[in-house]
């Protein structure tokens, strides 16, 4: 529901700004105006764990309407359940492609290294965690709304084609990633 709630918020928005890919680009754009920065935060609590993440992207505009680019992630999270507390580390990287269809909306395909870290407490060390990599094939669509000349917001739904199921050591809980973030460019438009 909160979902549905956003995206309306944002399309009701969305026909008072330009949005990404429907301005032209200049004859012979230089790099710094193809060049764009940004990424999400993000976190949870609760009585069992608490998270944090960040996840900076570099990316650079071939076209009006075709950015790829590169994501970096990192999350930290310390369940709660163990007493001394127990801490673990992520990372990964993720190439992405996103391509402006209309309007304010993308398509975007990606694909997903992660190196993850999960508890497995056993009866002779409780503390104990495993880190394995995964690697996942993501795609699906979001929209992009301007805030100011340089900068935006985005929000994107995608779906994890990689996705095995609910397993304990999974990264994931579920096929479908919700994302938010802010993009910032350095050039004009």
């Amino acid at each position: 529901m909160k979902f549905l709630v956003l995206c309306v918020f944002l399309l009701c928005f969305t026909q008072a700004f330009a949005q990404w890919g429907e301005q032209p680009m200049a004859d012979k754009p230089s790099f710094m105006d193809r060049f764009y920065t940004g990424g999400g935060l993000g976190g949870g609590f609760s009585s069992t764990m608490d998270w944090f993440s960040i996840s900076p992207i570099v990316g650079y505009k071939l076209s009006q309407r075709v950015a790829p680019g590169i994501s970096f992630m990192y999350r930290y999270s310390n369940y709660k359940t163990y007493n001394p507390h127990l801490s673990t580390s992520d990372y990964g990287i993720s190439p992405f492609v996103r391509v402006s269809v209309y309007g304010p909306f993308f398509l975007h395909v990606e694909y997903e290294y992660l190196n993850y870290e999960y508890p497995t407490p056993t009866v002779a060390n409780p503390y104990e965690s495993i880190r394995q990599t995964f690697s996942s094939f993501l795609a699906g669509g979001g929209i992009f709304q301007p805030i100011g000349r340089y900068a935006g917001f985005y929000a994107t739904l995608l779906y994890n084609f990689s996705y095995q199921g609910n397993a304990y050591n999974s990264p994931y809980t579920s096929p479908v990633i919700f994302r938010v973030g802010i993009t910032a460019g350095f050039g004009g438009r």
